[in-house]
């Protein structure tokens, strides 16, 4: 793709300037005719100051305004109204420029001829893969209303999910960031001023005083190695991140650690079991709806769980049966599985589990700030009585010195 900067007059007559992206100058003019501008002037846009442009100047498509993309559509089409058309209508409503050129593009991609799912694939940095993916099925199955109305479900739900997290980490984010702050703040402004006047008075510091003291020289002179220890922390991260047995081993920490583990691990029940309801109510097969899902789980120890479930299942095994094996995944969750085995309704069974654990995420986001307080109370004592002694005991040896005088 190609980044053209060009000058048009719009359908109302307004001159307008702006950055398009195409493959040719012919293929941006003729999105721009598309859209109902009269081009004034094209010309390739340089490529550093073009990127720069775009990403300082590209509105955000969050996740909201493709979840109102997706009910809008599956309303509409279900109305019987053309998809053109109904993107037509959806383009003039929408304020997001990004989302609005883009929806420009695919309408245009599928004027030539091109299926929704074709022309939205190109933007997969702005749609989801499960929307692409369902939208596909949708339209091979005939579903492609209903396709579209379970996509704005699910990503409702996962927005829900996302929110629950975001609660739950808000409270220990904010008290951890708030201790460290308070602790620098006593060891560069406070501790130097007072310490210096208990010296200048010829005080004998304690062993206590002088730790602390040292601790406020070392912060004061070396705070720039900070930043750089976290910049160099993360790029350590990042490359061992290569090494898939540390990702291995990193993923099953996350399972592992407390009060975390029980936010990630419900995060990633809550998820697996979503997907799995989603993708079974669109039609899909096991064996095809596993593959799928086991690549948008970001944990490589659910990962390699739901890879051998697959494997086993392609060789006769049922889904309970191979699930069991694995103590991943819960007593609960393999039970309704194999309930809904039996029973046909797998989809439902995986639908009370994704709301199951959806609301376990919610009473951890409550419950966790009750957790963290004593936890957190407990650090910021033990922090401040040990500033406060070493404060005290220059001060308790100085007034001891004045009254044996």
């Amino acid at each position: 793709m190609i980044s053209f900067r060009y000058r048009a007059v719009d359908a109302s007559g307004k001159q307008i300037s702006g950055q398009i992206e195409a493959d040719s100058i012919e293929a941006a003019s003729s999105n721009l005719a598309a859209r109902g501008c009269f081009l004034l002037s094209i010309t390739p846009a340089r490529d550093l100051l073009s990127k720069l442009r775009t990403q300082l100047l590209k509105q955000r498509v969050r996740r909201s305004d493709i979840i109102e993309l997706a009910s809008n559509l599956s309303v509409m089409v279900g109305a019987g109204i053309p998809i053109t058309m109904a993107l037509g209508d959806i383009i003039d409503s929408i304020t997001n420029t990004t989302l609005q050129t883009t929806l420009a593009d695919v309408k245009q991609e599928i004027e030539q001829g091109s299926t929704f799912s074709d022309a939205i694939e190109r933007y997969d940095h702005l749609f989801p893969d499960i929307f692409i993916r369902l939208v596909r099925v949708g339209e091979e199955t005939g579903r492609f209303e209903k396709s579209l109305a379970d996509v704005s479900e699910h990503l409702q739900r996962m927005e829900d999910l996302a929110s629950a997290i975001k609660r739950a980490l808000i409270y220990p984010t904010f008290a951890i960031i708030s201790t460290l702050g308070a602790l620098v703040f006593w060891l560069v402004y406070v501790l130097p001023k007072i310490i210096s006047t208990l010296t200048g008075m010829g005080v004998k510091l304690p062993l206590l005083t002088r730790i602390l003291m040292a601790a406020s020289d070392y912060t004061q002179r070396f705070w720039y190695l900070a930043p750089v220890l976290v910049v160099g922390w993360l790029l350590l991260l990042k490359l061992l991140k290569r090494n898939e047995s540390f990702c291995y081993r990193l993923d099953q920490l996350k399972l592992k650690l407390p009060i975390y583990s029980l936010i990630e691990y419900n995060r990633l029940l809550a998820l697996l079991a979503e997907q799995m309801r989603i993708l079974i109510v669109a039609g899909l097969t096991i064996d095809r709806t596993l593959g799928i899902v086991s690549a948008v789980m970001r944990n490589r120890v659910f990962l390699r769980s739901l890879e051998t479930v697959r494997e086993e299942i392609t060789y006769g095994s049922g889904i309970a049966e191979a699930m069991r094996k694995h103590p991943v995944f819960p007593v609960l969750m393999v039970r309704l599985v194999g309930i809904g085995e039996s029973s046909g309704s797998l989809d439902n069974q995986f639908s009370f589990l994704a709301g199951h654990y959806l609301k376990q995420l919610d009473d951890i986001s409550e419950k966790l700030g009750k957790i963290i307080e004593p936890m957190v109370i407990g650090f910021i004592g033990i922090m401040f009585a040990v500033i406060i002694m070493g404060l005290l005991l220059p001060v308790y040896d100085l007034i001891s010195a004045v009254g044996k005088g």
